[in-house]
């Protein structure tokens, strides 16, 4: 019997780089895993705590589709305390299943076949795949020059006609770059004078190591057109709970509910009584992972940068992308041959788009003990490689 062709783009779409690392690092127990961006701190207690009470005494029904009152209020106070953004908790903000779920309701609620949308490269590998389903072009801005950051000049070139959307990463990965204020504020300006909309990921915005995180919600000037993504998967290490949600105007968020009803219905009740603990109860526990956080990057860049890599110091996120060009070899070589010679598992760069080539991606989401066992068998790999 003949099976029915199946959507014809999926051809264009490949499992990740990131997990096609994870998945050799499982058949090697010895080795120190350095691929995925999942932090190594326990979910915060108080956290755990609330969950477990409410699943002994409460309902779980159906949240409203958009998520609890409760909870929406929580994010929407969030941002007007931190970002002095104003977001109504009634109709400017939905409770996703993850940050995932939140760019795949807002790409299917954007992207017409033959869309274009621009990402400044290298980029997560999540991004594009989803575009390509739906039939859109992901138009790849290079930043290798400009420290990891995308300029207006770039940006403005890249526009054409098609162009329905503009995707910001930041404190970025794999590279963990944070936009400085004076360049959100010259994007700002520049999306101003384009009739496109502005899709922003900040999920790594609590894991801003050095100085602030200057988010687009700041700027009502682009209200109508900002779709902006955040979770607690990072920030709080709730990865597994699948907790994130989207910010947008009135007009918008009625369109993107009818999209994320038909998915998903709703996100999870536990999550969300999760994420209202995490929001209101756990606050201060970002800081609390940053200070250990920057511990690690400062060794881990050191470390590097003593074995002789080019290395850009990350300001956000949990990653480090030091360039291995002078090896002359594909990182996905580099990174096979690191694995398979020394135990250390990094992801390589071209994973993050062709500008990522060159570079591998170091996750230090992991404790000091991993990290330095890590860095001594990178550099004995290192000392009897050719440079």
């Amino acid at each position: 019997m003949n099976v029915p062709e199946l959507n014809r783009l999926l051809k264009n779409v490949s499992v990740p780089g990131t997990r096609q690392m994870a998945n050799r690092v499982a058949g090697k127990p010895e080795s120190i895993d350095l691929t995925l961006g999942q932090p190594d701190f326990p979910v915060p207690q108080a956290v755990r705590n609330r969950v477990m009470q409410a699943v002994d005494n409460e309902p779980m029904k159906y949240s409203h589709n958009r998520g609890t009152l409760e909870l929406r209020k929580a994010i929407t106070d969030f941002y007007k305390d931190k970002y002095s953004a104003e977001y109504e908790p009634s109709n400017e903000v939905i409770v996703t299943n993850g940050g995932s779920e939140a760019l795949d309701t807002i790409f299917r609620t954007i992207i017409n076949p033959g869309d274009e949308v621009i990402m400044p490269a290298p980029i997560y590998t999540g991004y594009e795949p989803i575009v390509t389903m739906l039939g859109g072009t992901a138009v790849l801005v290079d930043t290798t020059e400009t420290g990891f950051i995308p300029t207006v000049q770039k940006l403005e070139a890249a526009m054409t006609q098609r162009t329905k959307a503009v995707l910001l990463n930041y404190p970025n990965n794999p590279t963990g770059a944070v936009y400085p204020e004076g360049t959100v504020a010259s994007l700002v300006e520049l999306f101003k004078r384009h009739d496109i909309f502005v899709v922003v990921d900040e999920m790594y915005a609590e894991n801003t190591l050095d100085g602030e995180h200057h988010s687009f919600t700041s700027y009502p000037e682009i209200k109508d057109r900002l779709l902006a993504v955040n979770g607690l998967s990072k920030s709080h290490a709730m990865t597994g709970w699948r907790i994130g949600w989207l910010l947008a105007s009135a007009e918008m968020i009625e369109k993107l509910t009818l999209v994320h009803l038909y998915n998903t219905l709703c996100a999870s009740m536990p999550s969300q009584i999760a994420a209202l603990e995490a929001l209101t109860g756990a606050a201060d526990v970002p800081a609390e992972m940053n200070a250990a956080y920057k511990e690690r990057r400062d060794y881990i860049y050191r470390r590097l940068v003593d074995m002789g890599l080019e290395t850009v110091l990350p300001e956000g996120a949990f990653y480090i992308f030091p360039s291995i060009k002078e090896y002359n070899e594909s990182s996905f070589d580099f990174a096979v041959e690191l694995l398979e010679e020394a135990g250390v598992a990094v992801v390589p760069g071209a994973a993050f788009s062709e500008y990522g080539e060159g570079h591998i991606r170091i996750s230090f989401a992991t404790g000091m003990e991993n990290l330095e066992e890590a860095a001594d068998r990178m550099e004995k790999f290192l000392n009897g490689k050719k440079r």
